[in-house]
């Protein structure tokens, strides 16, 4: 009887080669996950490193200030066929040789109406902003809907982000920039000192870096402020006095925007025009300013604060109406000559220019809160305090003389007009329902047509 097959050897065999496999398999998951593991750090570090650039840490004020770059702006955002259309569009005059103006702030209370009465005039505007959250979001963008409606269009994005400008620049031959953001507020500066810098002077100076390099180089009129005057006594402010005593951090930042202008124009031939504006109000006004909160306050039967000096004189201000103000930025524009440099190099001397756009008639901020409870038909709840040491001033008067001299900048509104018209704006904006509403916009038509 033949003997059964020895399979001994075949079984070991089977048996090693599956060691071998398990082996093998067992080194294939280690070198892949070893892989996975490097990948997946590799792309945390990428992403930990790209926030702590884009994305300082956040106050522990409420009200932080959002100035970071947005990551969409440059990589992704505007890199459609689409938006370069709306951006072309936009910046393109409809009259002949009119300008080609990329508005900074266009979001803004100055910005909406600058671009407005550009736009009107037949001139291409371009606006750009961050849109952030320094007061409330909402009503810069109730006022890009209203420029959208005449055809305005706003690119989303910040003054610190060079690809996105360098990308504005490429697709726009701009005439000329109307630079108006800026972190605004005096007070404000105290709580987030940080956002002043990398908005007012970082962002200006990125601004003017990217404009020395275009070809052409487009002409600069920029807001300054009659904060530059600080602890200055003599009056009414003239550009001529003294700006080195700046009260608040805002005012030094502002302050320090007319030496780096002095600079790039000195080196770089960039026509340069700083326009220190004073006190400005109106409808689509901010709300941080006191005739703003002093109406919503009023209306709302909260106390309102009232400042004093420290020797029992009222606090007094050069309020000056937001059309009177435009009126003055166009002025600019339209006699700025035309910057000297070309592709970052000087050719010649350029124009640099400084003018305080004030109503040259300061009132008193009890006078403001009288005028406000006539039109409201409610009497405020005053509380009058010594004005602390928070960076304001007690008192500030324009002469104009200069920019009256140069382009014929002459202001005609008077606080009770200004006012007449804001509150007919601010009680339409918010609905309010109630018979102030009705008295003063009756009450505002009625003077509306003796004025």
């Amino acid at each position: 009887m033949a003997s059964p097959p020895d399979t001994s050897k075949t079984t070991k065999l089977e048996r090693y080669n599956s060691y071998i496999r398990r082996v093998n398999s067992t080194k294939l998951m280690a070198a892949s996950s070893k892989l996975l593991f490097r990948a997946t750090l590799l792309v945390a570090l990428v992403l930990i490193f790209f926030f702590t650039l884009n994305y300082p840490p956040l106050s522990d004020n409420p009200h932080h200030v959002l100035t970071h770059q947005n990551f969409l702006s440059s990589a992704f955002y505007g890199s459609g066929a689409s938006w370069e259309k709306q951006v072309r569009h936009s910046s393109t005059p409809r009259r002949p040789n009119g300008f080609s103006v990329l508005v900074t702030g266009a979001g803004g209370f100055v910005g909406t109406h600058c671009s407005l009465a550009l736009k009107k005039r037949g001139d291409g505007v371009l606006g750009l902003d961050n849109f952030n959250d320094y007061y409330d979001p909402s009503l810069k963008r109730a006022r890009q809907a209203m420029l959208s409606k005449h055809q305005i269009f706003i690119v989303e994005g910040d003054l610190n982000d060079a690809p996105l400008l360098s990308k504005l620049f490429d697709m726009v031959p701009f005439t000329h920039i109307l630079h108006l953001a800026a972190q605004a507020g005096v007070r404000y500066a105290m709580q987030n000192p940080q956002s002043y810098v990398r908005s007012n002077i970082a962002g200006f100076v990125n601004l003017l870096e990217i404009a020395k390099a275009a070809d052409p180089q487009p002409a600069i009129v920029w807001a300054s402020s009659s904060s530059v005057y600080g602890l200055n006594t003599e009056n009414p402010f003239s550009e001529l006095h003294r700006t080195d005593q700046p009260a608040s951090l805002y005012a030094a930042t502002k302050k320090a925007g007319e030496e780096i202008a002095h600079t790039y124009n000195h080196i770089y031939g960039l026509s340069l025009t700083g326009l220190r504006f004073f006190t400005v109000y109106g409808p689509w006004g901010r709300p941080d300013m006191a005739y703003f909160f002093f109406t919503k306050d009023i209306l709302q039967g909260k106390p309102i604060t009232i400042y004093q000096t420290q020797d029992d004189k009222e606090v007094a201000r050069d309020f000056t109406y937001i059309d009177d103000v435009v009126k003055g930025c166009l002025g600019a524009l339209d006699t700025a000559e035309k910057s000297t440099g070309s592709g970052g190099k000087k050719r010649g001397p350029a124009q640099l220019r400084i003018y305080n756009l004030g109503n040259t008639s300061p009132v008193p901020v009890g006078r403001l809160v009288g005028i406000l409870e006539g039109l409201l038909n409610v009497k405020a709840k005053k509380h009058v305090i010594k004005m602390p040491r928070n960076g304001d001033v007690p008192y500030t008067h324009a002469n104009v003389s200069l920019a009256y001299r140069d382009f014929g900048y002459k202001p005609s509104t008077d606080l009770a007009t200004g006012l007449r018209r804001f509150v007919k704006w601010y009680v339409s904006y918010y609905g309010i329902q109630t018979r102030v509403k009705k008295e003063t916009l009756k009450r505002s038509d009625q003077l509306e047509e003796s004025d």
